[in-house]
Formats: C-alpha cells, structure tokens, sequence
C-alpha cells in the first residue's frame, strides 16, 4: 500500500473510528485501525465485535494494500504531525512507514487477512432521518439508560415505529425519557433496541445539518452518515411494557416556567455531598413551590412560581435525577403532573413536542 493524504482529515478520521474500538478488548486486532483502499481513497475501519465504524480519506492512491495499525499509536503518531501532507507506504514486512515534511516514522503493522468480518445491511431497507431530529431525540433520553450490565436490555434504548410516528425510549429503572415524533420516512413498523454507547457516538457525529441515514437487519443496525458508516448489533431480549408504566392521571398538575425550575434545583443541590445525599423536597402550594434541602452542611430554600390544578403535595426527589430531566427540554414551560408523593411523577413540555419524563420520587424522612 503507497497513498498520499492530508494530516488534518486523516487525523479527524482516526478519531470517528476509535470510538469503536475498546482498549480492553482481549482480541489483539480489534486493538488495531484496518487501513484498506477502496474505489480510490483511503478506507478506516474500527471496531469492538459489537459496533464497526468506517470511513473514507480521500487520497492519491499509488499502490493498493490493507493493514491493521495500533490505533492508539497511529492516532498519536498522526495527530502530532504537521498541517500537511502525510505519505503511507507498507513494505513486505508488515512495516508502515509514515512521512510528513522532516518527520519519518517506521511502526510494525499486523495482517488484515484476519480482521474480524460484520454482517451488513441492505442499503435498500434506508430510511432518513432529520440529524437535528435525531440529535434532539438522543439528547432528550440517552441520559436515562441504565448502567447496570445485569439488565443489559436496559443499557440500550428502544427504537419503534408505528403509522409513521417514531419513539426513542430509555429507561433505568429510576426514570423514564420517552421522545415521540412523526417520521415519514418510517413506512414500516420497527421495534430494536439500539445499544446506548452507540447512539451517544452517532449523536457525536452529527453535526445537526442534512439528513441521516438509518437500516435494520435481524441482528444489526447501520446507520450512514456522509462517507461514514457504522454498524452495531442489536441488544436482544424484550424492553420493558413502558406504556404501563405512565399514569393515565393525575390529582394534581402544576406549570411553571422550566428555566426558572431548574436554576432553583441547581442551586438548592449545591448542598449535596454525594450522590446518595442529594434529596431535595417539593412543597406544592396554590401559586408557588418551594424547594428545601437539608445536610450536614447546611440548609437551603428556595421559591418557584407555578399554577396549580388540584391538591396540596409535599414530595421529595433525588436532585440530579429531577435536573437531567429538566436540562434537556427545550420548551419555556412544563407541566408535572403528581398522583401520590410515593407514585412517579411525569414532566412534559407545554408546547406540542412530544416528551415524556417520569421520575419516581423518593421516601421523605423525619428531617426535610
């Protein structure tokens, strides 16, 4: 292999493909970036047996060939070069020789005959996607996906798609995020549970313009993004009923501005010492709540003007969990919507996005 490429997007290029790739993977290849040409560029490719991602730099290719480099080295190696051309020339030893101006570099490379094969997608099966859509969709819901590798269904999120109208669902078994909105594109129903990693490393790649591509196989979605692509399996199992799980109503709804809530909550959670002492209480009066926390290190009190429809209500809530919620809605006023102080809770925007936010709260003790 003999090309010719620029440092600065080859470098931007290694850094797409190491997302897939896991330093702690026990299969030494997988350590590795594959180099190939293809149809006249430079192809790159990573991944982790779970997730692939390739991508192309365009490059004056004068001898084609295919190579597995350390990644870690080669994207050091790349990334310290100067802002110019970078010459790749492999010899019949495996070496890879790297130029660039006045710098030389000679790293051992490994066969690619071995590199791990993934199942594709019919690019025929595509449907299209507003980036901006999807990055809001993610945004809104990645940050409740479970972390508990016991319940590995729930480290992923549920994708489905009926009459058009698609959700992205994530649950951790404290909270639920639900986003819903029609997508055309969408002409047949759709039920997978995309790994969460994996979106979270789309949504980086987005850069909210133009449209993104996204397929699914029995096991596998593909998701084409310009001249990258990225391929991840499916979590299988079955996701949790979450329709079940929202209350049909509610004794008492309250609105209130959203930015004015979570600055109150934000600066009553600067008390908190830790993550499991972080509870703040909720007192629900006619034209105001008021937010209180108690720790060792003090005690805080906050006022948040709101409406209320139906009862009084004292309930308490881990902080964090209640600000994840609220930092991602977009819409100047919300609804939240109570039943018991011991039954989930549901925030949702006032306006027409469709977005659903259950938290369940917390027992209060004696001290708040």
């Amino acid at each position: 292999m003999k090309l010719i490429c620029n440092q600065k997007i080859l470098s931007q290029k290694i850094g797409i493909v190491q997302k897939a790739i896991n330093s702690r993977t026990t299969i030494e290849l997988l350590k590795g970036i594959l180099l190939s040409t293809e149809n006249g560029a430079l192809k790159l490719t990573g991944s982790d047996a779970e997730i692939r991602i390739e991508t192309f730099v365009q490059s004056e290719i004068e001898e084609d060939g295919k190579i597995v480099l350390d990644a870690k080295l080669f994207g050091d190696i790349v990334r310290k070069l100067p802002d110019s051309f970078v010459q790749i020339e492999t010899d019949a030893n495996k070496n890879v020789h790297i130029y660039c101006e006045n710098s030389r570099f000679t790293i051992k490379g490994h066969s690619a005959e071995e590199y791990p094969a993934f199942s594709d997608v019919e690019e025929s099966e595509m449907y299209s996607i507003p980036q901006e859509l999807l990055k809001d969709m993610i945004k809104q819901t990645s940050f409740a996906i479970s972390q508990d590798q016991t319940k590995p269904v729930l480290m992923g999120e549920l994708l489905e798609a009926e009459n058009g109208k698609a959700s992205l669902v994530a649950i951790d078994g404290y909270r639920l995020a639900v986003r819903s909105c029609p997508i055309d594109s969408f002409t047949k129903d759709i039920k997978v549970i995309i790994p969460g990693k994996t979106l979270v490393d789309i949504n980086s790649l987005m850069t909210g313009e133009g449209s993104i591509n996204v397929g699914f196989s029995e096991k596998n979605a593909v998701f084409m993004l310009g001249d990258t692509k990225v391929v991840t399996r499916l979590l299988e199992g079955d996701f949790i009923d979450y329709s079940r799980l929202l209350p049909k109503e509610y004794n008492s709804r309250i609105k209130l501005k959203s930015k004015a809530l979570l600055n109150s909550i934000e600066r009553a959670s600067l008390l908190s010492q830790s993550e499991r002492n972080n509870l703040i209480k909720l007192s629900i009066r006619d034209d105001a709540m008021v937010i209180t926390s108690n720790t060792d290190r003090g005690n805080v009190y906050e006022e948040v003007a709101l409406e209320l429809e139906g009862e009084y209500l004292d309930i308490a809530f881990n902080s964090r969990y209640l600000m994840e919620g609220l930092r991602y809605i977009d819409s100047e006023e919300i609804y939240i919507e109570f039943t018991t102080n011991v039954n989930p809770c549901i925030v949702k925007p006032v306006d027409e996005i469709d977005y659903t936010y259950l938290l369940l709260p917390v027992r209060m003790s004696s001290n708040m």
